[in-house]
């Protein structure tokens, strides 16, 4: 499947800058977008997270998925966080979603990762639906990570524990950060569409979390048990699993897409381009029951998600080179077995054209390289060369040009 994965950054809570990447699907407008939580000391970057966001991309929906502050590629200090800060994270991620795209409609949080959203559903008005991955019932579940250290972080008020072989270190305001959250409490009022998935080999946290945010919750809520997977996902397998079913169940509580109205064909003769808001640049482009995605590329602020407006005028010259010595070789019977044309535009001063009556300033270049396939003699190619340039495009490029330009009433 096509699908685009952009990096981009946006300012934390706490005003360090976020790394974050946003995963588009790649020939159409996202039909909603969905911000994404990671596990606790993991990253944006994960084997579940990423698998999940492709899967996501796969079915239409966009996912920003990005590093906690002080985590990862982004700016700030780990030790000077804590799970609030983490739920002040995902609300400034999801305004900037907001400001930037679309607000999310859909929040999905992997183990402390889906604790933190469930905190954080209430200050995101914009979700209709929320999904947790193994996470843990109560924030508080992360002391057991490193109870030998507990008594050493109280004492000392801060101390370096070791998870899973990288050193981190906490501090004694985050026991008592997460010691302070109810997130039961959260879930009761949750007012969403809530999907519990648990995979009951997980050894990190018990099936009996999942259990307690299902009963804490209200309808409609729904349990999907990951048979096979363990606690990261770490299988591709599992994780497209889980990914597929989230997508398909979220579907009946996301938004109708924007550009649902415009999917039945309009008229053939017609081209229909829209912005479709994703990015800078990226527009939708209609023509009868064909649909394209153009852009421009990163170093001038798109997402490079498609061709840009140039390469669309210069692919229609190609195309239409290809067809017109076609045409010609079947008429006359020539054995032209395959044609292709290389093109490349450039902007190049004037005084560079010997042929060209403007010499002053830039003008367009298009060079245009045509392969011939096939058992044909010099003078044969010569003949198809000459018939290159004859094309209507080449033809409409040269010759004078009228394009009226209109308000829409």
């Amino acid at each position: 499947m096509s699908r685009i994965s952009t990096p981009v950054q946006f300012p934390g809570a706490g005003g360090a800058l976020l790394a974050a990447r946003l995963d588009l699907p790649g020939a159409q407008a996202p039909r909603a977008f969905v911000l994404f939580a990671h596990c606790f000391t993991c990253s944006k970057d994960t084997r579940a997270t990423t698998f999940i966001a492709e899967a996501l991309a796969d079915a239409g929906l966009a996912t920003l998925r990005f590093d906690f502050t002080g985590l990862g590629g982004s700016e700030g200090e780990f030790a000077n966080t804590d799970f609030s800060s983490n739920v002040a994270d995902l609300v400034a991620a999801a305004r900037w979603l907001e400001a930037e795209h679309r607000a999310p409609a859909l929040l999905v949080g992997h183990s402390l990762g889906g604790t933190a959203i469930l905190a954080a559903a209430g200050a995101i008005p914009s979700a209709t639906a929320v999904v947790t991955i193994n996470a843990p019932s109560d924030p508080a579940h992360l002391g057991k990570l490193f109870v030998q250290k507990v008594d050493e972080i109280r004492e000392k008020g801060a101390a370096e524990v070791d998870l899973a072989g990288r050193k981190f270190t906490i501090r004694r305001e985050f026991l008592d950060d997460i010691a302070a959250h109810r997130v039961t409490d959260a879930v009761a009022g949750l007012k969403r569409a809530l999907l519990v998935m648990h995979a009951p080999a997980d050894t990190e946290v018990s099936v009996d979390h999942a259990s307690a945010i299902f009963r804490a919750a209200k309808h409609p809520k729904s349990f999907l048990s990951l048979a096979t997977g363990d606690h990261l996902l770490t299988k591709r397998e599992d994780a497209q699993y889980a990914a597929s079913v989230l997508a398909a169940w979220a579907s009946r509580y996301l938004p109708v897409a924007p550009a649902a109205a415009e999917e039945a064909p309009g008229p053939r003769d017609t081209v229909l381009v829209t912005e479709t808001r994703v990015g800078k640049f990226q527009q939708r482009i209609a023509i009868g029951p064909h649909r394209l995605i153009a852009d421009e590329p990163g170093t001038v602020g798109g997402m490079d998600s498609g061709p840009t407006p140039y390469d669309l005028l210069v692919a229609g010259l190609g195309a239409c080179t290809t067809m017109t010595v076609r045409m010609y070789a079947d008429a006359k019977g020539i054995p032209l077995e395959r044609v292709s044309v290389a093109l490349k535009h450039a902007k190049v001063h004037a005084t560079d054209c010997t042929d060209c009556e403007t010499k002053d300033g830039k003008i367009d270049r298009i060079e245009r390289v045509v392969t011939l396939e096939g058992d044909l003699d010099d003078a044969t190619r010569a003949k198809l060369l000459e018939i290159s340039n004859k094309c209507p495009v080449h033809r409409t490029l040269h010759s004078e040009m009228w394009i009226p330009t209109r308000l829409a009433e």
